[in-house]
């Protein structure tokens, strides 16, 4: 992709902001333009939901407070990556997921095979990590990692994108890097998503590595691994999503603490979120219970 290109991209995503826009992007002076939106068509919306669609997703400025209410539970990747994470946390993770019906638990691949057992006959998958938290291991060591985790049991992988590659231009072996794992879990109809890293890159490295990811096949981009520079924004959110449009999933992993958080993300695009704070976002956490903060969202 030449500068020219990536720089038209981003100039559209700045104008499509809410200015002069009536607080909805389909709407000119106030006024709906189509009444075909997910604000202004509720009924709409409901319809496709009644008729079997998982989800909608809605593009940049629809305030999900006052459009149609998420099922934010089936959209929350349930995560624990923390380093020193114990059998035991990882037990009270997968019983939150089965019990207030999480998208997926999201935990490193030493605990795929338990989590697997702990899951099974649920609809909670298991999602695992690979080559995480930097990215930088040889392509052929992902690869295996991919096959080793969903013959362990994992349904969904999310794989760190070779930063370092990314920003030194080497755009055929960061596509390579990624097809090698998309790839091998087409094989096994397992679900992949490109971590980016979005906090170690410039908007032009952000857009890129969308098209790669694209371009290598893969299901999802997803913003951060929760151990790098920052976290999602909304930002970049609509930036992933205008890249990738509809042909793709984007998931918003970084801090992302509350519903609001939550919500925020899913108005600008995002189909996915990456929490910790799962129960705390879904409104079921207990007061007596402090929330704890971990790294690895």
């Amino acid at each position: 992709m030449d500068r020219q290109t990536v720089d038209r991209i981003i100039a559209e995503i700045l104008q499509e902001k809410l200015k002069g826009q009536g607080g909805h992007l389909c709407c000119k002076d106030g006024v709906c333009s189509d009444n075909l939106c997910v604000i202004h068509n509720k009924e709409g919306v409901r319809a496709i939901v009644n008729g079997g669609a998982a989800r909608i997703t809605s593009g940049v400025g629809v305030d999900a407070a006052g459009g149609v209410e998420p099922d934010l539970a089936g959209m929350i990747d349930h995560t624990l990556l923390k380093p020193d994470a114990t059998i035991a946390e990882i037990e009270k993770l997968c019983d939150e997921a089965r019990k207030y019906g999480f998208a997926s638990v999201c935990i490193n691949p030493g605990y795929v095979s338990l989590s697997a057992k702990l899951l099974r006959g649920t609809d909670v998958k298991v999602c695992t990590v690979i080559g995480f938290p930097l990215g930088a291991t040889l392509t052929a060591v992902k690869a295996f990692e991919t096959e080793h985790a969903i013959r362990d049991g994992a349904g969904e992988v999310d794989m760190v994108v070779n930063v370092g590659m990314l920003k030194s231009g080497q755009y055929d072996y960061v596509e390579n890097d990624i097809f090698a794992v998309v790839s091998t879990a087409k094989r096994y109809r397992v679900l992949s998503k490109v971590i980016l890293e979005t906090g170690m890159l410039t908007d032009e490295e952000k857009v890129k590595g969308c098209v790669l990811a694209k371009r290598a096949g893969a299901d999802f981009v997803k913003t951060s691994t929760g151990f790098g520079k920052g976290g999602a924004t909304v930002g970049d959110i609509a930036l992933m999503r205008r890249v990738v449009g509809s042909a793709m999933g984007v998931k918003a992993s970084g801090g992302v603490r509350s519903r609001e958080d939550a919500l925020a993300m899913l108005a600008h695009g995002a189909d996915r979120i990456g929490a910790s704070a799962s129960v705390k976002i879904v409104g079921a956490e207990v007061a007596s219970e402090p929330a704890v903060a971990s790294k690895g969202y």
